[in-house]
């Protein structure tokens, strides 16, 4: 008797009636999150349903994959970055104790299945997913006044295993945290995490976020964050691997004095696929943000930036910035990039660009006519194109191991 493996919308939602009555938390939350997927479907899918913000990115290679199970993490340990730092180690979306350290006021979401109020089920065909799907994840609270340091956050994905981590990060007022968030693996898997952060009056986390999974991998993470009276949400992500990835990143500036930096780079080669889209919204007065993503694009690749900045009418004193640089290595490869203000204050100062280019045949010319080899003039360009944004990491041992990832990816390019 054959077995038929169902894909697509179809396999996640027979998945969850599977489990669905062993899934902790409340399954009204869950029931609610499977309708609405059920509804979406994947955007560019089977579904007919035409999503705006997924115009640039269609999930039809996700749907067509079949995802069932999980191999070893065994190989992709001696890839994790070396720092000194307590880490929370997951595996296929599962929390390895023997692999991680113990963390202040972590607490699993397998133990505690409390969904937050911030993500946005039925608006976002990939949160209602993770909504419907998550059994794990990283729950972190930092007291008022506390310096917590720093942390990592690993996720390590293997064979065709689908997961969907639900991650909680609370900053209470006054408070610091620094986190490196690091996505690697081996295989054909699907890493959908969720990630809901409050930052209270005062309070500081840097969020950084190295995603560098497997060539046949996909990854779709969504961020919310919501920030209080002078709090900073200080955000860089780095994407290198995955054969389509997306970083949707939602954030609201609710009091006075709040900040928020979302900075990042897609470094792609091959056929990949990276969309990196945000949405900032400032509902208060006397907030910034500020947004610099480049791209240097290779092969047949094609990178995607979708940046929004929403002022509303109380929201007097705004400055918003945000800026998309593309570096295009090859002919084949390319870049669709849509930056949007949308502002009702009239006292603001909101700015966005976006550029396209290609390596400078005058600079490769003078690197070459001095003895510079060829691999190595074009590697000296493209960090010197990327240091704008690694300099925004202002945490030197995190921005080193940024600087290394960036230096093999170019060395594998070259190889």
């Amino acid at each position: 008797m054959s077995v038929v493996t169902q894909t697509g919308a179809a396999g996640f939602l027979a998945r969850y009636e599977a489990l669905k009555d062993r899934l902790p938390g409340d399954a009204a939350v869950r029931a609610a999150a499977a309708e609405s997927f059920r509804v979406a479907g994947l955007p560019g899918g089977t579904s007919a349903r035409r999503i705006e913000a997924w115009k640039y990115t269609s999930l039809r290679p996700v749907a067509e994959a079949v995802f069932q199970g999980s191999a070893s993490a065994a190989g992709a340990m001696a890839a994790l970055p070396k720092m000194n730092a307590p880490r929370l180690v997951f595996v296929d979306g599962k929390l390895q104790a023997h692999l991680s350290d113990m963390v202040p006021g972590f607490k699993s979401f397998a133990d505690q299945a409390v969904f937050g109020g911030l993500a946005r089920p039925d608006r976002d065909p990939l949160v209602a997913l993770n909504t419907m799907l998550a059994d794990d994840g990283a729950c972190l609270r930092v007291p008022a006044g506390v310096d917590a340091g720093v942390i990592q956050i690993v996720s390590i994905g293997t064979g065709t295993a689908a997961f969907h981590p639900r991650h909680v990060l609370k900053l209470e007022a006054g408070s610091t945290l620094v986190v490196l968030e690091t996505a690697i693996g081996e295989g054909n898997y699907l890493h959908n995490p969720v990630t809901e952060i409050s930052i209270g009056s005062g309070a500081h986390l840097t969020h950084v976020r190295l995603q560098d999974e497997a060539a046949a991998a996909f990854h779709l993470s969504t961020i919310y964050a919501e920030i209080a009276d002078g709090g900073t949400y200080d955000g860089f992500s780095l994407v290198l691997g995955g054969r389509v990835t997306r970083t949707e990143i939602h954030v609201r500036l609710m009091g006075p004095k709040a900040a928020a930096h979302m900075n990042g780079a897609q470094l792609l080669s091959g056929a990949q696929h990276a969309d990196f889209t945000s949405v900032v919204r400032h509902d208060a007065p006397h907030c910034n943000s500020r947004q610099t993503v480049k791209n240097v694009l290779g092969g047949k690749s094609r990178g995607v930036f979708q940046g929004r900045i929403e002022v509303a009418r109380q929201a007097q004193k705004t400055d918003g910035y945000q800026m998309n640089q593309a570096l295009l290595l090859s002919p084949d490869a390319e870049i669709d990039s849509k930056p949007e203000l949308e502002i009702f204050a009239d006292d603001v100062k909101c700015s966005h660009g976006a550029t396209v280019g290609e390596l400078d045949a005058e600079q490769l010319f003078y690197l070459r006519s001095r003895g510079v080899p060829d691999s190595e003039a074009r590697a000296l360009l493209v960090r010197a194109f990327l240091v704008e944004a690694l300099d925004l990491v202002t945490n030197e041992t995190i921005r080193s191991i940024l600087e290394q990832r960036v230096d093999a990816w170019w060395e594998r390019q070259a190889a």
